[in-house]
């Protein structure tokens, strides 16, 4: 086995363990558990959270934040369909925790300026070992 295997394996490892960690830290943010999450590390990379609200405007459907590693983090509304990208965070592809807060507040108040409808390209999807520079560190629960 090659050094350069090892070392992308490292690196996918390191990857998933810190966007995990990062999903984690958001998702305690807006106070639901990891049950609540699911992670994809392939390319591109993407994160779903669930969350236990509605908006007044769309009383059927569930309301989730998604994120991947291009576009950032969204809220969506989902169906049996699937979900649908309300508005994007846009800015960063890793914004702090209280960020994605703040922008989950604004899209529950209705706030005509929480993010924006057009994706924002943040990055090319793949190349993880840059990405995986950009992942936050983890910060010690209750911090995030």
């Amino acid at each position: 086995m090659s050094i350069l295997i090892d070392f992308e394996r490292d690196t996918e490892f390191s990857f998933e363990r810190r966007l995990r960690s990062y999903v984690g830290a958001v998702a305690r943010a807006v106070g639901v558990g990891f049950e609540s999450c699911t992670l994809d590390t392939g390319t591109p990379a993407a994160a779903y959270i669930a969350l236990d609200w509605r908006l007044s405007r769309f009383p059927g459907h569930d309301l989730a934040l998604v994120w991947d590693e291009v576009h950032g983090w969204a809220a969506a509304i989902e169906d049996a369909t699937g979900a649908t990208v309300l508005t994007h965070l846009g800015g960063e592809v890793f914004p702090e925790p209280r960020a994605v807060v703040r922008f989950l507040a604004a899209v529950r108040a209705h706030d005509p300026d929480a993010g924006t409808l057009e994706a924002p390209v943040l990055r090319e999807a793949g190349d993880h070992e840059r990405l995986l520079a950009q992942v936050p560190e983890a910060t010690p629960a209750g911090r995030g």
